[in-house]
């Protein structure tokens, strides 16, 4: 297929005031300061929201195009031309960005509403609403981007902006550590999709999205396989995919609207968007597929599996997005006519997602902040509103017909069922047992919340519904879980159909799609039935004994430990080393060298000691990237 964008035209060629509007207004509230404490919420507000109206406008208008030319690519200038290296700081509307800016926007803009009652009493309410503009401007840009160094633009953009946002109150030292933790693990994938952008340039001559697709059939096999699995790393980096997946759970720390936006709207949808954008070079290697694929299932029978085991609430809905997420990995690893479906769960997931998230800072704020689902109990007595808007999140993420998850997820169950050999039996029995374990886990959290008897212990907690600015939200998403399924597995995959291909006849997998539909809603209805039955009546307040799985399950399947052992500590030991040598042996010839340069008072032999020992420590790790590169190039030249 033929990669052609149509030049901006008319309204459309105002599509740059999307990211521009939250960013201005970002701009302006870290600017002002305190002056603006008492109304700064409101302009961080009323930017999302004026994006969002500006998106549904631009959707109409590419809407009315002829599906062959339903694009607008518009070039505001040239962001880097250094030799044949020329990269158009350009923005790029099609049918796949105009899903995501309605989604980003849209539920961001509930978000941000919600936010508004949850940071009342927070004296730094302006500055999160500042960091909170920041991040949807920048995950704008990155869906916006018509080339990969925009969207690595603004990749980096969001990553910031989850820092600020995860280690917001970075004077408890578990949120500080949070972002830390984020950050780094981050900048892991960030760092192979940067060396798969170079790679990209190197073999292609272009970055820009209708170059790189149109070329890439060019390439040799073990090229594409190179290229797609450093850009597989980026995606499992800021979708908390395996191996990366350890932050996200973590970025809990943050405030509430945060781990709502990060969750359902914005940084974890971008690897499935990355991958979705680079679908004619995933498509183009059936190893790269099958490397995808494994990772999405890998993933989500590993969320469900920890998510059973915990007990903080928002921590069990962090691992069903890691669950989650893994079935849109999923999806577009199988390729073909599942890319559309995942993007149909990506967008359903943006409101029950969102809706439960919400929902959890509703209990906590009628709970004096308390986490854990041991000690809630009865609650729908007390929070009728929260309790109803969380019981549709919590029907449509298992998949209950007729919410939104049974019409998003079940496809791609059906689809992994499609194949030939050992691979459907593998991945389609894997995205049937996740679907069992998400019935379980999230019937556990649901019960334990708002049935049962109370069991809370502490003398101020007062369990009461939360004001209406909070609670206007949660049914608008409410709603959104119920019907958007529906409609967007009936409108998404033709609309898509431009920019995924055609996605064809319903392929005929190993078993019937009504067996297959059958199955998927009997495990869901026993593992929603087991997790009732277990704990309708409560649970302990503290852990119990457990098995071998459970112990694993409860240490995050010991992920954390391995991570420490064969990163963390080497990393120590050889700091420590390295600054052992540095006493010893470098100073001398450091201060030599300084010396050298001209001797001089001690403060400007300071500066001299200081400077070349900056030098040289930049001159080695330069070296070392261009040694990285070479490799990379190297190897991405094998057939």
């Amino acid at each position: 297929m033929e990669h052609t964008f149509a030049p901006a035209t008319g309204v459309l060629s105002n599509i740059w005031l999307l990211v521009a509007i939250p960013l201005a207004s970002a701009t302006i509230l870290l600017l002002l300061g305190k002056r603006s404490d008492r109304w700064g919420h409101w302009l961080g507000v009323a930017s999302v929201a004026a994006s969002f109206v500006l998106g549904l406008i631009f959707f109409f208008n590419l809407s009315g195009l002829d599906p062959a030319k339903r694009s607008a690519e518009l070039s505001l200038w040239d962001f880097i031309v250094v030799g044949d290296l020329k990269v158009d700081f350009g923005l790029l509307f099609d049918p796949l960005a105009g899903v995501f800016v309605l989604l980003i926007t849209g539920v961001g803009s509930l978000i941000h509403l919600y936010a508004v009652g949850y940071m009342e009493h927070d004296p730094g309410r302006r500055k999160f609403f500042a960091y909170f503009n920041l991040f949807v401007s920048a995950m704008l840009l990155l869906v916006l981007g018509n080339n990969y160094v925009m969207l690595y633009f603004g990749w980096e953009g969001v990553g910031l902006a989850s820092y600020l946002l995860i280690s917001f109150w970075y004077t408890k030292p578990s949120a500080a550590t949070a972002g830390k933790k984020a950050f780094l693990m981050n900048r892991v994938g960030d760092a192979g999709l940067a060396i798969g952008i170079f790679l990209m340039f190197t073999e292609l001559g272009t970055t820009q999205y209708d170059g790189v697709f149109n070329r890439v059939d060019s390439l040799a096999a073990g090229t594409i396989l190179l290229m797609g699995i450093l850009l597989l790393l980026g995606a499992c980096g800021k979708s908390g995919q395996f191996p990366l997946q350890a932050w996200l759970p973590d970025a809990m720390e943050g405030p509430t609207p945060v781990s709502a936006l990060i969750h359902a709207a914005t940084m974890v949808t971008a690897g499935v968007y990355l991958i979705a954008r680079s679908n004619p070079i995933f498509s183009a290697n059936e190893t790269l597929q099958l490397i995808v694929v494994s990772i999405g299932a890998i993933t989500l029978l590993m969320g469900c599996l920890i998510g059973a085991a915990k007990d903080d609430i928002k921590r069990i809905l962090a691992w069903s997005t890691v669950s989650q997420i893994g079935y849109m990995f999923l999806g577009v690893g199988l390729g073909g006519g599942a890319y559309a479906l995942a993007i149909v769960h990506l967008l359903a997931h943006g409101f029950f997602k969102a809706n439960m998230f919400l929902g959890a800072g509703s209990v906590m704020h009628g709970m004096h902040d308390q986490v854990d689902i041991r000690r809630f109990g009865g609650l729908s007595k007390h929070m009728k509103i929260t309790w109803l808007t969380f019981g549709t999140g919590w029907l449509a993420i298992i998949g209950i017909w007729p919410l939104s998850g049974f019409f998003s997820k079940e496809p791609i169950i059906a689809a992994a069922f499609v194949g030939e050999g050992w691979r459907p039996w593998v991945f389609g029995g894997a995205a049937m047992l996740g679907a069992g374990l998400t019935a379980f886990y999230m019937t556990r959290l649901f019960v334990l919340t708002f049935h049962g008897p109370a069991r809370w212990t502490e003398d101020n907690q007062h369990p009461h519904e939360s004001p209406a600015i909070m609670t206007i939200p949660l049914i608008l998403l409410a709603i959104g879980s119920v019907g958007a399924g529906f409609l967007l597995a009936t409108s998404v995959p033709d609309w898509l159909t431009p920019v995924l291909g055609e996605h064809g006849e319903e392929a005929h997998g190993v078993l019937s799609h009504t067996v297959i539909t059958i199955l998927s809603l009997l495990v869901t209805v026993i593992g929603a039935g087991l997790a009732w039955a277990l704990f309708r009546n409560g649970t302990a307040l503290e852990p119990q004994p457990a098995g071998v799985l459970v112990t694993a399950a409860r240490r995050n399947l010991y992920t954390d430990a391995f991570n420490e052992a064969v990163f963390e500590r080497p990393g120590i030991y050889l700091t420590r080393a390295l600054v052992y040598l540095d006493n010893r042996g470098i100073d001398g010839l450091v201060n030599g060298i300084a010396a050298a340069i001209g001797g001089g008072s001690g403060r400007l032999r300071r500066m001299q000691t200081g400077f070349v020992r900056s030098y040289a420590l930049s001159m080695l790790t330069g070296a070392m990237l261009v040694v990285g590169a070479f490799l990379a190039i190297q190897l991405g030249w094998l057939a």
